[in-house]
């Protein structure tokens, strides 16, 4: 193994200005500039305004149809309050590559406005390594969160139009399974009564919302690779089940074609920039303890094709976000990433091993190792996929060289590169040594990638792969109705889909409260759901919520607006 030396941790004063006021001190290129960067021509942008652009998914396809650069996925450990910086590692990492002379891109998920309102603030990265413009891509953007906000809701309309004009399926309204979708988080809407008001307002019934972001139509957008794809894919959206149990699409309703009109334009990637110009495809965003977590193929294919090297992240730890990228994304869409880049931070790691939170800026060697034991596990994982990992080990300001030097040392037996990264604070230039060591991993490591399980292992195999191989669980729990509904799902022909998994990101088991790496412990499984036009089987365990609910605090109430019209508290 090949120690980086350690930079002094000099991070001075970015934490004194919020990274809104950082975005703002910073001249974009015209979005133009940005595609040229590519190869792309002007005339091939769908200008909205002088910094934002929609590219069409197939540009250069007959050009570039068998150059595909290297394709970096950037993970992370599992995830604390303090936060690790993953979104800004890979953004860092993208400037880096970039200083270093490779023809980069980075490409990101859109973030939800729900949590943006909620607790995480923004979600275009942070400090001196940010997406811009800042402000328009942790709100509205160009509009496609909305998209598919109307596109699910449309065929929830359409659903409960059928029932109330007949019902010439024989839907059983009991049996419903497609609720409504918003892009925020609102716990009050998670079980609702729809259809009151008398006969002219459809039939009374249960329903639910769940976060946009959380839909199925999410899950088929960032999976479509066209809009043939995207609207077959729509049309096998199981919405309910008749009487005898005979399962009802979106194509029964006929409802797909107008679902991909409104989903037409959203479909071609957003190009943005950083801070340092570098491209950036910030497009689709399903979230990773609930779907898969990724941004869409359709960006990923489009920067692979232009740059030399593309830099990507799955959401929240490697557990469940690079789980599913391996074996969900990249199955579906024939990827192979040449390097996996798991980002630690040393406040993270002494949470892990029972630091509070007053203890994480002070050395405290004793919860360090014991939370070294998180970073392994998700190192060991990643392995098992066959793929090499560098470590990038986010600095924040208390960490002591003394620290980073005790996390190289004691993983040293791993055989991976552990490289401090001080991007946010000093933006491409501190993540120069990171981008050489994921260069040189890239293109001088032979990777043996596979996928976790064969599509031939039961729906309950896979389950229980992810589970004890990834997770480290001693089992999984079911009761025999909710096992016999994995064997319904495999009689009915769904056996070969992959599994997405459904829980907490705050530890590799289903309790949040278990931190580090658990051991002794089962994953309980409440229930099983078919994505069946997305392509996967969900299987969720524990208590997670597919509608979130605001915290105490909200971030909206610091959000608020100036008088020179700015806006201002978006973190």
């Amino acid at each position: 193994m090949t120690i980086a030396p350690s930079p002094p941790v000099d991070l001075p004063s970015v934490g004194l200005r919020p990274d809104i006021e950082i975005a703002r001190s910073v001249k974009p290129l015209p979005i133009a500039e940005v595609g040229a960067r590519l190869g792309i021509e002007e005339e091939h942008l769908e200008l909205y305004g002088r910094y934002k652009a929609k590219v069409p998914p197939g540009l250069d396809g007959r050009r570039n149809a068998h150059r595909t650069g290297k394709l970096v996925l950037v993970t992370a450990i599992t995830p604390t309050p303090p936060g690790e910086g993953k979104t800004t590692t890979s953004i860092g990492l993208a400037d880096g590559l970039q200083r270093i002379g490779k023809r980069t891109a980075v490409c990101l998920r859109e973030p939800s406005m729900g949590p943006c309102f909620g607790m995480k603030g923004g979600a275009a990265g942070g400090g001196y390594s940010q997406v811009v413009p800042m402000e328009d891509i942790n709100l509205h953007f160009t509009g496609d969160v909305h998209a598919i906000e109307l596109a699910h809701n449309l065929l929830a309309a359409m659903l409960d139009n059928h029932l109330h004009q007949g019902n010439a399926l024989q839907i059983d309204p009991r049996r419903i399974t497609w609720n409504r979708v918003m892009d925020m988080n609102d716990r009050a809407l998670r079980r609702i009564l729809v259809g009151l008001g008398g006969v002219g307002n459809s039939i009374p019934r249960e329903g639910s919302f769940d976060i946009t972001v959380a839909s199925e139509v999410m899950a088929i957008f960032c999976l479509s690779e066209s809009l043939t794809e995207l609207r077959e894919r729509l049309g096998r959206i199981i919405v309910a089940y008749t009487r005898d149990r005979k399962p009802i699409t979106a194509a029964d309703l006929n409802a797909q074609g107008a679902m991909t009109v409104l989903l037409k334009n959203a479909l071609r990637p957003n190009l943005v920039q950083t801070l340092e110009h570098t491209p950036a495809f910030v497009h689709g965003g399903p979230f990773a303890n609930i779907a898969h977590g990724c941004n869409s193929v359709i960006a990923t294919k489009l920067a692979l094709r232009l740059a030399d090297y593309t830099v990507t992240e799955a959401g929240f730890g490697a557990d469940l976000g690079a789980e599913k990228f391996l074996n969900i994304k990249c199955r579906k869409a024939n990827l192979h990433p040449h390097c996996v880049v798991l980002v630690a931070t040393v406040r993270a790691l002494k949470h892990h091993g029972g630091a509070g939170p007053k203890e994480l800026d002070r050395p405290n060697f004793d919860a360090l190792e014991r939370g070294l034991g998180n970073l392994k596990k998700h190192i060991e994982n990643i392995h098992r996929f066959g793929l090499p990992v560098v470590v990038a080990l986010n600095a924040f300001r208390g960490d002591t060289e003394e620290e980073i030097d005790h996390v190289q040392q004691k993983c040293a037996h791993l055989s991976v590169e552990i490289v401090p990264a001080t991007n946010w604070a000093h933006g491409g230039a501190g993540a120069e040594e990171l981008a050489r060591a994921v260069v040189d991993v890239a293109e001088n490591t032979k990777s043996d990638f596979h996928y976790l399980y064969p599509d031939t292992c039961s729906l309950w195999q896979k389950v229980n792969i992810i589970c004890r191989e990834i997770y480290g669980a001693t089992d999984v729990l079911a009761d025999k109705q909710l096992r016999q509904r994995f064997q319904a799902l495999e009689d009915a022909g769904y056996g070969h889909l992959p599994i997405c998994m459904a829980k907490t990101q705050y530890s590799f088991s289903s309790d949040p409260r278990l931190t580090g790496r658990p051991k002794n412990f089962d994953v309980p499984l409440r229930d099983v759901r078919l994505a069946a036009g997305a392509g996967f089987v969900v299987a969720l365990a524990g208590d997670i919520m597919t509608m979130p609910g605001l915290p105490k605090v909200p971030a909206a109430a610091s959000i608020d607006i100036n008088e020179n019209e700015e806006v201002v508290g978006l973190f």
